[in-house]
C-alpha cells in the first residue's frame, strides 16, 4: 500500500533521503553480525502488567520468532495490505510482531494499552482492520482479548483475533500454542514475498494522534519515512553503534517506534523494555542493564536530581546521554545533570506527523539555553550537527495574518516541509488538506518564537490546538466534550488542563449544571468509564462547578481565562 505520491518518491530518492531498503531487509542485514547478541529484554516485572514471564531474546531468537509469526499470519490469511490492530505493552513479542508484517507488507495499527471500546471501535472502523493482536491480560484487570472479541459483532471486518495468554476466549487464536512453520509454510512464505513484494514506500504503520478534532487522526508512515527520522534520535544522542537502550515508552507512535524500534534496527542495537513507569524497576534497569541511552519525562528527571540517593550505582561513564520532551524543560535541571554527572540531556519537539526538533550538547552547548531552545533546523544560514536538519524547512508564520515572522519575539507557529513530514492522514482528506498551507509546509499548531544572540534558535511558546498532554499522552478536550454532554445534571462543560508537578497536566472538567443538579467528579467518571468507556487516562481528575462557561462577544468559550480558573480552584481545594 504506497500512499506518497510517486513524485515526492522520486525527488527524495534522487536527493539520497529515501532508499529502497525496508525494515525487514535492515534486520536482515543486522543479523548475521548480531545473531548472539541481546535484541530485546522484558522489564523483570512483566508477570505484574501483562500476561507471560519476562524474557530475554537475542537477535537469533528474534528472527526465530518474526518468522513464526509471518507463518501465522498467511495461515490465518493475513497478508500484503491489510491492516491489523495491535494492543500489546512493552513486551519483547512486540519486535516479533512488528518485523513479521514488515516482512509481508501487513501494516501495523498500534493503540496504547489504555484504550478500551470507545477508542477501539473508531480505529477498527476507521482503518477496516482485519485483525487485532494483543494479550489476554494487560494491567491488573485489563482482559484485552476478552474486550477485542466483543467488538466483533460490531466490526464484520474484524475476522480475527490472535493473543498470547492464558484461558483465551473461545475463537481467539493463542499465539502460545500456534505451531512453528513447516517446510511448506516456509516455501509459502518465501513465494509470498516474491509474488507480493514489500517496498520501502509501502505504509508500515497508522499511528493515532489527538488534536483539535473530536476522533483520533491516523498518521501513515512508510519504512522511508520512519528511517528518514532515525538520525534525529541517533545523532541527537551520540549513540553508539550497538547501543544498549531502555526503552519506558509506550512503542505506538513516534517517540517509542523511532526510538525503540527504527533506532533499534539502524544501530543493530538492543532494547530494554519498561512497562509501565515505575521509579524503582527503571532506575534498578539503569543499574544493572549496562544502559547508553534512555528517555525520561521532565517531571521524572526533575524528580532524580533533587534526590541524588536515587541516582547512586548508575554508570554515568555510559549513560552519558538522556532524551526528554514533550513539556517544557527545567533549565535547573538540565545543568544539574551536566555538571554534577557529566550527562547531557537532549531536548526534543515532535509529532506523530513527524515535525521534529533535537537540541543537543554539540549545537547548544550551554545546558541552560538547551532547556528552553531549539535549533533553527531547516533555514538558511544554520549549519547543525544533525543530518535532519539538511532535509527540511522550516519557517514562522503569524497564525492570523500567515505573514512569515523573521525578528525575534514575535510568537508564530512553526510549519514543516521534509522528508520526514507525513503525506496524509488516514482517510480524512479534508483533515489532511487543513494541515497543509498553501506552500505545502505542515502547520504543527504549535507556537514558537526566534531567539539567541544571531537569531539562531526557535524557543517554544504553547500550543495553538486544544490538547491537553497529561504524562505525555495528548487527550483532545473536544473529544471528552462531546462525551460529557451526556451526563445527566450537565448543562455545559469545557475541559482543560492544570498544571500538574508529576504528569505536566491533568484533566479538569469545568461544569454549568442545570437547576437543581448535583454533579460530582466520581458519577462524571463513572458515566465514561462504563457507558463510553474510554482510555482510563482521559478521565478527569479534577471538577468545577460554575454559573457559566467565561465566553467572548460571539460566545466562544475562552479557555486561557478557564484555564487560569481552573488552576486557581484546583489549587485552593489541594
Amino acid at each position: 500500500m504506497i500512499l506518497v505520491s510517486q513524485e515526492k518518491i522520486e525527488k527524495f530518492k534522487k536527493l539520497g533521503w529515501w532508499g529502497d531498503l525496508t525494515l525487514w531487509q535492515l534486520f536482515q542485514e543486522r543479523l548475521p553480525t548480531r545473531a548472539a547478541q541481546e535484541a530485546a529484554v522484558d522489564a523483570p516485572n512483566r508477570a505484574d502488567f501483562a500476561s507471560g514471564c519476562a524474557q530475554r531474546w537475542t537477535w537469533q531468537q528474534l528472527a526465530d520468532e518474526a518468522e513464526r509469526f509471518s507463518a501465522v499470519l498467511l495461515r490465518h490469511g493475513i497478508g500484503k495490505d491489510d491492516v491489523v490492530l495491535v494492543q500489546l505493552p512493552n513486551v519483547v513479542e512486540q519486535f516479533a510482531v512488528y518485523l513479521a508484517c514488515a516482512r509481508l507488507g501487513v501494516v501495523v495499527t498500534p493503540v496504547p494499552v489504555q484504550y478500551r471500546e470507545h477508542e477501539l471501535a473508531h480505529i477498527i472502523e476507521a482503518t477496516q482492520a482485519v485483525a487485532a493482536i494483543t494479550l489476554g491480560r494487560i494491567g491488573k484487570d485489563y482482559e484485552a482479548a476478552q474486550v477485542i472479541c466483543a467488538l466483533q459483532a460490531r466490526h464484520p471486518t474484524l475476522t480475527t483475533v490472535l493473543a498470547w495468554g492464558e484461558a483465551l476466549p473461545p475463537g481467539v487464536v493463542n499465539l502460545g500454542v500456534e505451531p512453528i512453520p513447516s517446510v511448506d509454510e516456509i516455501r509459502h512464505l518465501q513465494a509470498t514475498e516474491r509474488s507480493a513484494p514489500v517496498t520501502a514506500d509501502d505504509v508500515f504503520t497508522i499511528c493515532w494522534t489527538s488534536g483539535t478534532e473530536a476522533s483520533p487522526k491516523g498518521v501513515p508512515r512508510s519504512h522511508n519515512e520512519w528511517l528518514v527520522i532515525a538520525p534525529s534520535i541517533i545523532e541527537a544522542g551520540e549513540l553508539p553503534q550497538h547501543a544498549r537502550l531502555l526503552n519506558p515508552f509506550p512503542m505506538v507512535n513516534m517517540a517509542g517506534i523511532a526510538t525503540a524500534f527504527i533506532s533499534f534496527l539502524v544501530l543493530g542495537g538492543t532494547v530494554v523494555q519498561h512497562h509501565p513507569f515505575s521509579l524503582p524497576v527503571f532506575l534498578q534497569q539503569l543499574r544493572t542493564e549496562s544502559i547508553d541511552y534512555t528517555v525520561a519525562p521532565p517531571p521524572v528527571l526533575n524528580l532524580l536530581l533533587q534526590n541524588a540517593a536515587l541516582l547512586e550505582g548508575i554508570d554515568f561513564s555510559r549513560l552519558r546521554r538522556i532524551g526528554s520532551g514533550s513539556a517544557p524543560l527545567s533549565p535547573w535541571m538540565v545543568k544539574g545533570f551536566a555538571e554534577r554527572y557529566g550527562v547531557q540531556i537532549v531536548n526534543y519537539f515532535g509529532s506523530n506527523e513527524g515535525a521534529a526538533l533535537s537540541g543537543n550538547f554539540s549545537d547548544i552547548p550551554d545546558p541552560e539555553l538547551r532547556a528552553t531552545y531549539f535549533p533553527r533546523a531547516g533555514v538558511e544560514g544554520f549549519e547543525w550537527s544533525i543530518s535532519t536538519t539538511r532535509k527540511i524547512r522550516t519557517r514562522l508564520v503569524d497564525p492570523i495574518s500567515g505573514a512569515e515572522i523573521s525578528e525575534p519575539g514575535m510568537v508564530g507557529e512553526l510549519r514543516f516541509h521534509g522528508p520526514n513530514i507525513f503525506h496524509c492522514y488516514w482517510g480524512a482528506p479534508e483533515a489532511t488538506a487543513r494541515a497543509f498551507d498553501e506552500n505545502g509546509y505542515y502547520k504543527s499548531g504549535d507556537l514558537f518564537e526566534i531567539a539567541g544572540d544571531a537569531r539562531q534558535y526557535y524557543r517554544y511558546v504553547g500550543r495553538s490546538k486544544d490538547l491537553v498532554i497529561r504524562g505525555g499522552m495528548n487527550i483532545s478536550s473536544e473529544e471528552i466534550e462531546g462525551l460529557l454532554a451526556g451526563v445527566e445534571g450537565v448543562r455545559e462543560v469545557a475541559v482543560v488542563g492544570v498544571p500538574d508537578d508529576v504528569m505536566g497536566e491533568r484533566l479538569c472538567a469545568c461544569v454549568v449544571p442545570d437547576a437543581n443538579a448535583k454533579v460530582r467528579l466520581e458519577a462524571v467518571n463513572d458515566y465514561l468509564r462504563t457507558q463510553c468507556r474510554i482510555a482510563v487516562y482521559k478521565l478527569p481528575e479534577h471538577l468545577i462547578v460554575l454559573d457559566a462557561l467565561p465566553r467572548n462577544p460571539v460566545g466562544k468559550v475562552l479557555k486561557r481565562d478557564l484555564r487560569a480558573l481552573a488552576a486557581d480552584r484546583c489549587r485552593q481545594a489541594a
